[in-house]
């Protein structure tokens, strides 16, 4: 539910498996897709740089802690991250924990979103019991909305999903009062499929995109 505490928007991706799902990609690496319209990169990590066509995700940098911190510390960004709002410290040891546990035990997939060189969100993909698959999280800086930038973040991290990994199907869950996100959601086809109904009495929306080439693929199986 928290990228180590944290999940202004989350999904969840089922059946991952690293076999080809029928995509044409534009760049590869190492002979694994990362799928149309998102280039990958060689890294320092086991997270590749992702680049859109205007976003770069790169893996964080130890200079990348201010304005990381600056990040997780507007509320208009915190107020939909798992429990809500935390103090600087809090944000400032989870950011070091993405060096000392996520990166140096290569955990999952962790990126500083960019453009034009300046930190403007964070994603990243990983597994989470939750939803017994992976999981995406994304944020962006409040100056970065309202120019499609939200959209193309999610879209490189589903392509990623399903170009990379080899995933079949996303599942986003979304707090229902950031109507947001929920449209920014529907507009790259997911589809909703139930509400969970949280510890304090709010409502999560969970939400389903199907990899049509993956389900293609499986239905000419045997």
């Amino acid at each position: 539910m928290h990228m180590l505490g944290m999940a202004p928007i989350r999904a969840t991706v089922a059946d991952p498996r690293r076999a080809e799902v029928g995509h044409d990609p534009t760049f590869t690496l190492v002979k694994v897709d990362c799928g149309p319209g998102v280039r990958c990169v060689p890294s320092p990590s086991m997270t590749p740089t992702l680049r859109t066509e205007r976003l770069l995700l790169e893996p964080y940098a130890p200079e990348d802690e201010e304005g990381f911190t600056a990040l997780f510390q507007d509320g208009r960004v915190s107020q939909w991250m798992g429990d809500g709002p935390t103090t600087e410290a809090e944000d400032r040891a989870l950011f070091g924990r993405i060096f000392t546990k996520v990166y140096a035990q290569e955990l999952f997939d962790v990126w500083a979103v960019r453009r034009d060189g300046l930190l403007i969100g964070h994603a990243e993909i990983k597994p989470t019991d939750v939803v017994r698959g992976h999981e995406i999280i994304y944020a962006l800086a409040p100056s970065a909305w309202g120019s499609g930038l939200g959209t193309e973040v999610a879209e490189a991290l589903v392509t990623y999903g399903f170009g990379t990994l080899g995933l079949t199907e996303v599942h986003a869950t979304v707090a229902e009062p950031n109507t947001a996100s929920l449209r920014l959601l529907a507009g790259i086809g997911f589809e909703p499929v139930r509400d969970v109904t949280e510890k304090d009495g709010s409502t999560t929306r969970v939400l389903t995109r199907t990899c049509m080439p993956c389900a293609a693929e499986w239905a000419e199986q045997p």
